[in-house]
């Protein structure tokens, strides 16, 4: 029999798991999709707007996922499997260097590991059993961030036992890398490119996913696998090979529509 205090922290994780959810996709929602629609200075990468059946099965299969993701402190507060847990508490444990350097490694141990699953979920044997439910959102919203089915939010979820099992990680890493990765899964989901024009070019910057290289994933099916980072899709060759020419086109149609809203206000 589980202690109360782990039930609570399944409670916790949940709520704090739909917090992020409703307050991150959902003010980004209300902002591009309601409240500045057909008035923004971004561009729509796909014209025509979800429908609103798309925004209901999205926050659906979203919740679903949040209790998956809760289940998290079942799992690692088990008294057999907790001991060889590598979370901890005590920010004097570790150096302060350590501290500092562990958040960007989570990040790059994460889009490895969502790059090879993402693209192995896509082999024809396991996409219906894994991916399908995500993929329903060809034309993806903020809520589409984590549209997923059971067995693809449990292997999303997967990536949290890989750091309580593979280097230390306190918890404020654990609670800002879900921030962080809440709030670069919303943006990849928008609709609306942020990045300038030609980051797709940059020395820097094309290194970084964009909203136009994971919307151009939801439309086609093929390519453009990662999450925080174009690397692994550099690497393997399986970036779209209309990307470059999409990003511009993006950002020129940007450029002509704040240049019309000026002449408009002129």
């Amino acid at each position: 029999m589980l202690p109360p205090e782990t039930w609570q922290q399944v409670l916790f994780v949940f709520v704090i798991s739909v917090l992020r959810y409703v307050i991150i996709g959902g003010l980004a929602f209300l902002l591009f999709y309601v409240v500045l629609k057909n008035r923004l200075l971004f561009t729509k990468i796909q014209k025509k707007w979800p429908a609103r059946s798309d925004y209901y099965r999205e926050i659906f299969y979203s919740f679903l996922t949040f209790i998956i993701f809760a289940a998290t402190p079942l799992v690692l507060n088990n008294r057999y499997i907790k001991p060889y847990t590598t979370v901890y508490h005590d920010l004097n444990q570790h150096s302060i260097l350590y501290f500092w350097l562990v958040f960007p490694i989570m990040l790059v141990v994460h889009d490895a590991y969502f790059y090879w699953t993402h693209r192995i979920m896509h082999h024809s044997k396991l996409f219906s059993f894994f991916h399908v439910v995500h993929h329903k959102s060809t034309n993806p919203s903020p809520w589409a961030s984590f549209s997923f089915q059971p067995t693809e939010a449990f292997m999303e979820s997967a990536i949290i036992y890989i750091f309580a099992f593979s280097f230390p990680v306190h918890i404020i890493h654990i609670l800002s890398f879900l921030v962080f990765m809440t709030l670069y899964n919303v943006y990849g989901h928008l609709g609306f490119e942020l990045f300038p024009k030609r980051a797709n070019r940059h020395w820097l910057l094309k290194w970084f996913n964009t909203s136009v290289n994971h919307n151009m994933h939801h439309q086609y099916f093929k390519g453009n696998y990662g999450l925080y980072f174009t690397f692994w899709d550099r690497l393997m060759k399986t970036t779209h090979g209309g990307y470059d020419a999409r990003f511009e086109q993006v950002g020129d149609e940007t450029i002509q529509l704040r240049k019309s809203r000026k002449t408009h206000v002129a």
